[in-house]
């Protein structure tokens, strides 16, 4: 199937009026939903991003804008106040066979060492580490560039180990 001059300016003209890619396939004929996602996309036509609970653009738009906000402000909040705490319970090395999912599983050593272990601290809800560990394995955005070394810590969670 090729695109003529007529089915591009007719996709442009429906896309522009909000209809689906659907229903553009169907009115032109001959052609898949898939096609005109694919032609609209090489064309960079304006993503559809309407919902049918919207009730007005306007309304989605400012909805949309403040969700990321909240969002932003949530994942950073989170870390900082990880970063703040300062009394980490003590570690409470187990074994593989001792974890269970209330158990801090970040390894300790080596695998193939007779000291190996895991943390073992409680994990907070919804993760599979402890606040300590936390800071390792999720690190905010962009920062994840900014360590140079693999072995290198960084010195805010150096500090908290010390004093942990």
């Amino acid at each position: 199937m090729s695109w003529t001059d007529e089915k591009v300016a007719k996709l442009k003209e429906l896309w522009g009026k909000g209809s689906t890619a659907s229903q553009i396939a169907e009115i032109i004929g001959g052609i898949s939903r898939n096609a005109v996602i694919g032609k609209a996309h090489r064309l960079n036509l304006s993503a559809k991003i309407k919902t049918r609970a919207a009730t007005s653009n306007h309304n989605f738009e400012n909805s949309i804008v403040e969700k990321e906000i909240k969002n932003r402000r949530g994942r950073k909040g989170k870390f900082k106040s990880l970063i703040i705490e300062k009394d980490f319970e003590p570690e409470k090395p187990k074994q593989l066979e001792e974890l269970d999912e209330n158990s801090c599983k970040w390894p300790i050593g080596h695998p193939d060492e007779k000291s190996f272990y895991f943390c073992g601290r409680s994990s907070l809800k919804d993760f599979s580490y402890c606040k300590l560990h936390l800071l390792y394995a999720y690190q905010p955005k962009g920062k994840k560039d900014e360590v140079t070394e693999k072995d290198e810590v960084p010195e805010f969670i150096e500090k908290k180990i010390q004093t942990g």
